[in-house]
C-alpha cells in the first residue's frame, strides 16, 4: 500500500510583517449597489465600464483613507474589501472601524458581514457570517430572511420592487437626481437576500417636510457620526449565522461586507441608502497564532484517515479544527 502525507503549512502568519501592516482599506472586491439616487454617481459610471472598473473606482475612492464616499443604495446594496493582512479577532477590545457620514437624525445603518477565505483562493465566497448589532437584543421586529427584486422597467424611470412578503413599489426618482437610479453595469432584475432591519424614519412635520431618522444603539455601520468611535466600531465576537444566529467564533476574517439594512422611503428625502467613506483595523499588527493549514492524506489503496497522534479516525469524519485553521484530511 502507497501511502503520500503532504504537509502544506506550518507558520505563524504576521510574525514577519510586524509594523507593517496597513491600518486602512487595501482594496475593494465587489461593488453591488441597490438602486437609489446617488447609483452610478458614487462613484461616477461611465459608459462601458464593468463591475471590475466600478470596484475599482470604490477602491480609489476609499483604500488607504482617501476620504471619499461610497453609496450602496437601498436595502441589500453592499460592498465588499479587505486589509493588506487578515483582521484579527484580539479578545476584549472592539476590531475593526468603518466611516460612514451619519449625522444627528439621520442615520442610515448597514449591516456589517465577515468571511474568512477557507479555501485560499483569494476571492470572498466562502461563508458569510453577520456582526450582530443592537437591534437583535432589543424588542423589536427583525426579519432574517427578507429577499426582496428590484427590475429597470426602462431607462431613467422608477425602479420596481417585490419581495417575499407579497409586497411590491417603486424607488422613486426626484427632481435633485436625474441620472440612471438602476447601477448601469448589473443587468435586471437584481435580487438581494438578507437581514431587514425596522425602519428608523419619523416624519416629525406630520406633512413629509421633516424626517428623522434615530440611530440604533450599536452594531451597524453609517449608524452613528464618525466622531463617536466607539459607536462606529465592531467587534468580530458578535459573528453569528445569519440565518440561525447562532454565536460563531472567528479568530480572524479575511473580507468584510456593508449592506443597507432598510428598506424605507423619506417622502422627498428618497430612499435609505447606507454610505460607506473608509474603514480601520484598529489592531493591524496583531498576530494570529502558529497554525497547520492543511494535510492531505491520499490512499491509493485502502480508504482510512488518522489524525496527527496516529489515531485511526472513524468513518466520514474528514477535518478538525486547531489554532483557528482546519486541517483536511482527505481519503
Amino acid at each position: 500500500m502507497k501511502t503520500t502525507i503532504t504537509l502544506i503549512a506550518i507558520a505563524s502568519l504576521g510574525a514577519s510583517a510586524l509594523a507593517q501592516n496597513n491600518p486602512y482599506i487595501a482594496a475593494v472586491d465587489e461593488y453591488v449597489p441597490a438602486p437609489g439616487q446617488f447609483i452610478n454617481t458614487m462613484p461616477v459610471y461611465e459608459a462601458g465600464e464593468d463591475a471590475a472598473i466600478m470596484a475599482q473606482k470604490c477602491t480609489d475612492y476609499l483604500a488607504n483613507d482617501a476620504g471619499k464616499t461610497v453609496c450602496l443604495g437601498a436595502w441589500g446594496g453592499y460592498i465588499t474589501f479587505h486589509f493588506d493582512h487578515p483582521l484579527v479577532n484580539v479578545e476584549g477590545v472592539m476590531d475593526l472601524y468603518i466611516k460612514g457620514n451619519s449625522h444627528t437624525g439621520n442615520a442610515e445603518p448597514g449591516i456589517v458581514m465577515v468571511s474568512q477565505d477557507e479555501n485560499g483562493n483569494g476571492l470572498p465566497d466562502d461563508a458569510w457570517y453577520e456582526l450582530s448589532g443592537s437591534a437583535d437584543m432589543d424588542d423589536i421586529e427583525i426579519r432574517y430572511d427578507y429577499e426582496l427584486e428590484y427590475t429597470k422597467l426602462g431607462d431613467s424611470l422608477d425602479i420596481a420592487w417585490s419581495n417575499n412578503l407579497g409586497n411590491a413599489g417603486f424607488i422613486n426618482r426626484n427632481p435633485f437626481h436625474d441620472q440612471e437610479y438602476f447601477p448601469a453595469w448589473i443587468e435586471s432584475p437584481l435580487t438581494f437576500k438578507g437581514t431587514l432591519l425596522p425602519n428608523n424614519a419619523t416624519d416629525t412635520s406630520g406633512n413629509g417636510s421633516y424626517w428623522v431618522l434615530e440611530p440604533y444603539r450599536y452594531g451597524y455601520a453609517d449608524n452613528l457620526p464618525n466622531t463617536d468611535t466607539l459607536g462606529c466600531s465592531f467587534n468580530i465576537d458578535w459573528a453569528v449565522v445569519p440565518q440561525t444566529r447562532e454565536a460563531v467564533h472567528l479568530g480572524y476574517v479575511d473580507f468584510i461586507r456593508v449592506y443597507t439594512a432598510l428598506h424605507q422611503n423619506c417622502g422627498w428625502i428618497g430612499e435609505t441608502s447606507t454610505e460607506i467613506s473608509g474603514a480601520m483595523d484598529l489592531h493591524p499588527d496583531a498576530e494570529i497564532p502558529a497554525s497547520i493549514e492543511a494535510i492531505s492524506m491520499p490512499f491509493k489503496e485502502k480508504k482510512t484517515s488518522f489524525d496527527l497522534f496516529g489515531r485511526r479516525l472513524s468513518q466520514g469524519l474528514s477535518g478538525f479544527a486547531v489554532s483557528e485553521r482546519k486541517i483536511i484530511l482527505q481519503r
